[in-house]
Formats: structure tokens, C-alpha cells, sequence
């Protein structure tokens, strides 16, 4: 059980909560228009709105109070002028608050204590411990940087954090006050949507001043400390990146962006090597090494620079050239500075020329659509390919050859479809095959669907013998979920697919996605369903003899699989393959976990810890007893019922699109990709994308897809007489424990209060109270079952930084609530005040974007 840390609270207290107090100050006095006069409004508004809330007032009486009582403002364009002011205010407090969260990271944290690898080893060293070495040897961590961006800062604010961070770290007031005036004068609003290629370049900027320092210092502890355990080729850590590559409803990722992106990584390692070598040289001052480093800055300079037309540098020729150097050091020189060329060979074992694998992903039915137009237009799949049953069309697919070089595609689409395939092997012949082999699809039906892509990357003109290529299912809807068994029985049987798992090693990776699972399924049905995929995929890949390897969807807030994630890892028995740690990292998940080099460190341990503890002792533990299994299901089969109801009430949809800022999404210029799939100008749940789903309940304060059902699933297992093995299970079972507490995080970031109002609406007051209702029977169950009287009691750091964070951005979900309300009274009465609708419409927008940096881990 997780036990609460009195001095880490103090340190928080101390380090971020009294210094934001201090620091917030500073804003009053910086030399803006009118910026004293707003920071002192937006202190007074805060009041007003708390207390207005416990008065049950809404947002509209609020706001409408406020002004009359604070202000001589009469005019809409005035009140709406210091709305946005009221935004631009709370969007740097929130980035102070973030810089100073990131500075105190290795005073809140134990650096070295429980989940780190110090304490790993320290552990390992104990009497009578004995490894599982076979176990050990292809265990990896692989975190995947997705193109799924929930909040990015541009670069400028980006670096306005990092420096702010090192100054309130280092107490250097004169500087933090220079860059607080640095920020207030920075645009935070991205007036164009981001390209594919933007993203990539926000995502490298991480790579470059985050995960390049935190991969070495981990992969110098490995080596120094663990190396004899650790027996593997492949690095420990590994990086997969999604910008550039993840086609899947993104019609702006195109082959050439693809290419663009391998580049752009290819460039940015290179140039963290050239950098790292002009270090050595400071040091490396003796006649033996002096020529051999400089050869080798000169070459990583013609390549950083472009004086190279085409490249012949490899991985291994850097690495044979530094292992000279080294060798030099330790005969020649005592060993004097051996270390530091250690370090940056373990960084080019880690990163090689590629930095991180591009993984390709695009929507099963973009190639379903592909083979339909051959089967119509060409003879490739011969005649009849549409009437065909399976296993013919299986066989049909498995023999494609490569299509003939006068091939040409009227559609985009199409064309893009088969040059992907070409900018793989372009990719791999540039940064090598580690840069770009492994093709996900998205919306994985049928054995038919994984066939496609193997045949795809035949036609491009890859060879059977020669295709360094892992094509991933991804399997995320509940019904999905279920069929995965029959899908990979049918595959692992076609003889084509077998001998292509043969030459890759006799290994399966299979992605099994959270964000449609909890927008299908909810919160209990969809984190059991993919527990139930697991063990039943790792079964099927024992009996066919080949080791399956899970890649999970996770996201960031506990509604798409992220919270706790590394107690989830370590939750798992011996009924689920541990061979591998993958999972996608994004949206505030990558700058609040993994935003500063302490923070990036401790997370990636934390998850190599939970691997490598799960990998070292010998498992015959089930994730879960017999019949803690069978009341899970029975728990998650009630909480579905109750979800399933919500999602069917007639007003659902239109509760979510007109009491939400879901409709305006797609204005805040966060991502490249659309808000929804399809072109229907009606919303259809099933076409909406489960970030813009989850996000608005976020912002709704009402975070329904993170708990809803599990107060009644509660609640029914008590009336069946359950609750003594509930409680049980929750003292002993680590994954459901792990599944409250992250119900319990979801929780803590909703404020009923913000949308009471609704209760007696005529139109959306059931919806509203039915949500209410449930939030409060799960908070009820949660208690019983925690033995606490406040959610995520046993988290007391985290607790506050959520608290905290909330007030903060109170001021936003009530002006956001206030302008969503406008607009929707303007649409009912049919008002045509078209400036007056636009800028309440921007507002809502406006405030989407600070309460989603805000959140950090909220969509």
C-alpha cells in the first residue's frame, strides 16, 4: 500500500506552493498596459467565483456579479477585453506554476529511493536473490512519442520554461523576474493549426534538451552498475516517435513529411553528437586523442552542416572510432576521462543514427479501400478478390508481387498508401533499419486487415526474404478487444505470416489501445477488457511458440490509460508477457512526466524497475486469483451497463456539444489532426476521436469517462453480498488498487459546482443529474473501500499540485462556462450580432488552451 511522505509534502509546500505565492506577485508589478490593474481584478474574480460557487450560483450570475460589484465596465467589448486579459494571466501563472513544479522535482522525489535503479540494485544485492537471467536478456523499455498533442507551448515558451525552471532552481530572483517579463511579452495562442512537421520539431525539441542527457545518465548506470545482468544487443531504452509517421485520420501526413521528419531526426542526433564530441575535445587534450577526435568532429561536422552529398556514416564506425579513444585513455592515461567517452558511446548505442523509430499508422480501412480500387482497376489480385472468403483473400494477398514501375493513382490517398512503403525502405537505408520498421494499424477488424499490409510492402517492392518490418494490430474498441484471440489464431496459423514472424525472430507486437476502449466501454470495461486481451493473446503466443510483446495506447490521464502507469506494469503475473515495456507518451504527459531531465530520469526508471523487478523474480503469480478474476468481470460488466445507459440517454450528444467546449476544438490550433473522422456535419459519437471526448469532459470539470460506473458496479456487488471480497481484492490485487487510484485522480479534477446550474435545466438538468448522482455514489464506494475521507489521500504531493492547479484555471472554467453559455442563448433566440458571437466564441477557445496546459494529464 502507498504510503504518504510528510517531508516530501513539506518540501512541496516550501518549494512550489509558498514560492508560487511569492513569485504570482511579481506579475503585479511587471511593466505591461494594464497589467497591474488585471492582476488585481483576477484575485478579486477568484473570490467571487468561489464563493459564488458555494452559494450554487452559475458561472453567468458570477460573472455578472463581478462586474457589477469590481468594475465600471458597462459595455460588452470592454468585459470581454478583460476576459481575455483574465486569460493571458492565468496562462502564465499556470507556466510559472509548471517551471516551479519542474524545479523542486529532486527535492519532492527521492532520487534514489522506492522504483529507482539505485534501489534496484541495491535490492539485487541482497543475499539469496536470484535472477531470471533468460527472462532479462530482450528486456526493454520503449517509450513512443505521439503525434496526439494535448498541449503544446511553441518553442519560444517552451524555453522561456526550462530557463525559468534552472533560475527558480538555482534562487537567481533578478533572472526569474527577466524571464516572467520575457513570458508576459510571448504569445502563447497559435494563430495557424500546427503541421505534422511543427509537431515533429516541438517533439525533437524534447529529444534534444530532455531524453538525450536522461538516456545517457541512465544508460551509464546500466553499463556501470548492471552491465553483467543485462546481456541483451538491443539498448535498454528505446525511443519510437509518432509525428511525420501516424497517417491515421491526418490527410496532412504524407510520404514526403514521413521522409522529412526521418530526416530531421537523423540531423538533430547527429548535431547532439557533434556537440558532445567539441565537449570531449575540451578534456581530451593528450597527442594520442587529440587527431583521432578531431577526424571524428570532422566528419559528424560535414554531416550536421551538409558538406556530405551522400552519407556513408554509421552507428559503428563513431562508436569503433570513440572505443579507440577509449582504450587510448585507459592504457595511456590512468582512465583519466574514460568516463565521459563511455557516455556518449552508450547515447549512440541507445539512439544510433535515428534518435527514435518512426513508426507508421494508418486506419485498416484507408488499405481495405486501397485493395478494393486493385481489385477493380488491375488485375494484381486477380479476378472475384471482392466475393472471396477469407482464407482465399488471405492467400490472394500473401502472394502479391511488386507492382509494375508505370503504376500510377488518381487518388492522393492511394498514392500515399504505397509510397509510405517506399519512404520505410528510404528510411532504412538512410538511418538504418532501427529509424523505421514497424507499421500499426489502427482499427484492426480481421486477419484480412494485418494480410493487407503485408501485401502492401510487397507491391512497393519489398522481398519476402528482406522485409524488416513488424506489422502491428491495434485492437481498442471492447468488441475489438474480444475478437482479438480469433484474429491472431487465424494469423499465426497462415503459413505466409508464420514464416514472416520466423524471420523476424518468432515475435508479435500487438498494440491494444485505451482511448476508444474507455469511450466505447468506460473506465471499468475497458481497462478489464484489455487485461482479459492480454492474457488470453499471451496465451495463443505460447501454443504457437512465439513471444508477443504489448504495446499499450496509455495517454496521459487515467480516462486513456495513463495515471499510475508503472504500478500497472508491475501489477502484472505470469499470465501476461512481461518480455517488453511499450507505450505511448503525449500530450501534457510528456512536458509534466518527462519535461525535465530529473523528471524524465525518475519516470524512466520507474518504469524500467517495474519491468525489471516483474522480469527478475521468477513469476508464477496470476495477475489476478480465479476469483478475484471472475468479480473483476462481473465489476466491469455492471459498470459497463451503467456507462452504456449514459451514452444512450437522448440527450447525450447534445448535453456534450452544447454545455462543453467539444465543438470548438478544433479552433484551439493544438494539433494537426481533424477533432473528428469523417465528414458528417452532424457530430456522431462514433466519428468523434476520443482525445476531443475526453478533453471536454476534462474541461467540463465532469471527467465521466475516468469513473463512471464504478460507484454502481460497487454498489451491486455489496447488495449481492460481495463487498468482503472487494475490499479483499483491493488490499491484495496491485492492478485493481492501481484501477481506484487513478479513478480516484480522474475524480479529484472534477468541480460539480462549476455546472450545478444544470441540475434543474429543463433540457440537460436529467443528463446533469444522473452524472452527478454517480460521481457521488463512486466517491462514496471509493472511501469504503480506501478507508480515507478524501480522494488520493495516499498521494498527499500530488493531491495538492491538483488542488492547486484547479484554482488556478477557476477563473477559466467559469468564463469558458459563461461564454458557452452566450453563444448557446444567442444560437436558441437566433441573435445576429455576428462580432459579439465570434468573440465569445474565441473566449471559449481561448480558455480551452490554459485549462488544458493546466491539466497536465487531463485529455
Amino acid at each position: 500500500m502507498p504510503t504518504t511522505d510528510p517531508a516530501a509534502l513539506q518540501q512541496f509546500k516550501s518549494e512550489v506552493a509558498l514560492k508560487f505565492q511569492l513569485y504570482n506577485s511579481l506579475f503585479t508589478s511587471l511593466p505591461f498596459h494594464r497589467i497591474e490593474k488585471t492582476g488585481i481584478l483576477l484575485s478579486l474574480f477568484l473570490n467571487v467565483c468561489e464563493e459564488g460557487y458555494k452559494k450554487r450560483k452559475s458561472p453567468a450570475q458570477i460573472v455578472d456579479e463581478f462586474f457589477a460589484m469590481n468594475t465600471s465596465y458597462k459595455t460588452e467589448q470592454e468585459k470581454t477585453d478583460l476576459m481575455f486579459r483574465f486569460v493571458q494571466y492565468v496562462e502564465r501563472q499556470v507556466v510559472l506554476f509548471d517551471a516551479l513544479e519542474d524545479a523542486a522535482f529532486s527535492k519532492v522525489n527521492d532520487m534514489s529511493g522506492q522504483g529507482t535503479l539505485k534501489q534496484l540494485k541495491a535490492a539485487l544485492e541482497q543475499p539469496g536473490v536470484v535472477v531470471n537471467q533468460d527472462a532479462l536478456k530482450d528486456f526493454c523499455v520503449r517509450l513512443v512519442l505521439t503525434a496526439h498533442p494535448t498541449q503544446f507551448y511553441p518553442g519560444s515558451v517552451l524555453g522561456i520554461i526550462h530557463d525559468l525552471s534552472k533560475a527558480l532552481q538555482e534562487n537567481q530572483t533578478t533572472l526569474v523576474n527577466t524571464y516572467l517579463q520575457q513570458l508576459g511579452k510571448t504569445p502563447f495562442f497559435k494563430k495557424q493549426k500546427p503541421t505534422p512537421y511543427d509537431e515533429a520539431m516541438s517533439l525533437i525539441w524534447y529529444l534534444d534538451n530532455v531524453f538525450y542527457p536522461a538516456v545517457g545518465r541512465i544508460s551509464s548506470f546500466l553499463a556501470n552498475e548492471l552491465d553483467h545482468m543485462l546481456t541483451g544487443e538491443d539498448p535498454l531504452l528505446q525511443l519510437g516517435f509518432w509525428p511525420g509517421g501516424d497517417r491515421d485520420g491526418n490527410p496532412y501526413v504524407t510520404a514526403d513529411i514521413t521522409l522529412k521528419v526521418a530526416e530531421a531526426l537523423r540531423s538533430s542526433i547527429i548535431k547532439c553528437y557533434y556537440l558532445d564530441v567539441r565537449r570531449l575535445k575540451r578534456r581530451l587534450t593528450f597527442k594520442e586523442t587529440d587527431q583521432l577526435l578531431a577526424a571524428l568532429e570532422k566528419q559528424l561536422y560535414a554531416e550536421v552542416f551538409g558538406e556530405v552529398q551522400e552519407s556513408s556514416l554509421s552507428a559503428a564506425e563513431i562508436i569503433s572510432q570513440l572505443s579507440e579513444i577509449r582504450s587510448t585513455l585507459i592504457y595511456k592515461h590512468n582512465g583519466l576521462f574514460a568516463g565521459m567517452v563511455d557516455n556518449l558511446i552508450n547515447k549512440i548505442k541507445a539512439f544510433g543514427l535515428y534518435y527514435a523509430s518512426i513508426d507508421i499508422r494508418q486506419d485498416s480501412s484507408v488499405h481495405t479501400d486501397f485493395f478494393d480500387h486493385l481489385a477493380r482497376e488491375t488485375s494484381v489480385l486477380g479476378s472475384g478478390y471482392a466475393n472471396l472468403d477469407e482464407q482465399e483473400k488471405l492467400m490472394r494477398l500473401a502472394n502479391c508481387q511488386s507492382l509494375p514501375e508505370s503504376s500510377s493513382f488518381a487518388n492522393d490517398l492511394h498514392k500515399d498508401t504505397i509510397e509510405s512503403v517506399k519512404a520505410v525502405a528510404a528510411i532504412q537505408k538512410n538511418n538504418g533499419v532501427q529509424g523505421c520498421y514497424r507499421y500499426i494499424i489502427s482499427q484492426c477488424n480481421s486477419a484480412v486487415n494485418v494480410m493487407e499490409v503485408y501485401a502492401l510492402f510487397m507491391l512497393g517492392g519489398w522481398k519476402q526474404e528482406a522485409l524488416y518490418i513488424d506489422i502491428v494490430p491495434l485492437f481498442e474498441t471492447i468488441d475489438d478487444l474480444k475478437q482479438a484471440g480469433v484474429i491472431m489464431r487465424t494469423l499465426y496459423s497462415f503459413p505466409s505470416y508464420h514464416d514472416h514472424l520466423k524471420r523476424r525472430g518468432e515475435r508479435q507486437t500487438i498494440m491494444l489501445g485505451f482511448s476508444d476502449g474507455t469511450k466505447d466501454g468506460g473506465y471499468l470495461m475497458a481497462n478489464y477488457s484489455i487485461l482479459k486481451a492480454k492474457q488470453e493473446l499471451t496465451a495463443l503466443s505460447q501454443e504457437f511458440g512465439i513471444d508477443v510483446l504489448f504495446f499499450d495506447g496509455r495517454g496521459g490521464p487515467p480516462a486513456r490509460g495513463g495515471g499510475k502507469t508503472q504500478k500497472f506494469y508491475a501489477s502484472m503475473g505470469s499470465d501476461v508477457s512481461n518480455r517488453e515495456i511499450q507505450l505511448t507518451i503525449q500530450g501534457q504527459t510528456i512536458s509534466s512526466n518527462f519535461g525535465t531531465i530529473d523528471a524524465a530520469q525518475f519516470n524512466m526508471e520507474q518504469l524500467i524497475h517495474a519491468g525489471l523487478s516483474n522480469a527478475l523474480r521468477n513469476r508464477d503469480q496470476l495477475t489476478l486469483g480465479p476469483v478475484q478474476q471472475q468479480l473483476l468481470e462481473q465489476l466491469a460488466e455492471d459498470g459497463f451497463q451503467a456507462y452504456a445507459s449514459l451514452k444512450e440517454h437522448p440527450g447525450f450528444v447534445d448535453y456534450l456539444s452544447q454545455i462543453s467546449p467539444l465543438r470548438f476544438y478544433a479552433a484551439t490550433n493544438i494539433g494537426s489532426r481533424p477533432a473528428k473522422r469523417g465528414n458528417n456535419a452532424r457530430l456522431r459519437l462514433k466519428d468523434l476521436r476520443a482525445i476531443p471526448f475526453v478533453g471536454s469532459w476534462s474541461q467540463l470539470k465532469q471527467n465521466v469517462t475516468g469513473y463512471y460506473g464504478v460507484g454502481t458496479a460497487l454498489q451491486l456487488a455489496e447488495q449481492r453480498g460481495q463487498w468482503k471480497e472487494v475490499k479483499a481484492m483491493y488490499q491484495e490485487s496491485l492492478f485493481f488498487r492501481t484501477l481506484i487510484e487513478n479513478c480516484e485522480m480522474a475524480m479529484q479534477k472534477c468541480f460539480f459546482p462549476l455546472t450545478a446550474y444544470l441540475s434543474d435545466d429543463p433540457q440537460f438538468g436529467d443528463i446533469w443529474n444522473k452524472i452527478y448522482s454517480e460521481y457521488e455514489l463512486t466517491m462514496k464506494y471509493i472511501f469504503k473501500l480506501s478507508g480515507k475521507n478524501e480522494l488520493m489521500a495516499n498521494y498527499p504531493v500530488e493531491q495538492l499540485s491538483v488542488q492547486m492547479r484547479e484554482r488556478i484555471v477557476l477563473p477559466l472554467t467559469t468564463i469558458q462556462q459563461y461564454a458557452i453559455g452566450k453563444v448557446r442563448e444567442m444560437e436558441k433566440f437566433h441573435q445576429l450580432n455576428q462580432a459579439s458571437k465570434d468573440a465569445f466564441e474565441k473566449l471559449v477557445m481561448r480558455c480551452s488552451f490554459g485549462i488544458i496546459n493546466a491539466g497536465r494529464n487531463s485529455a
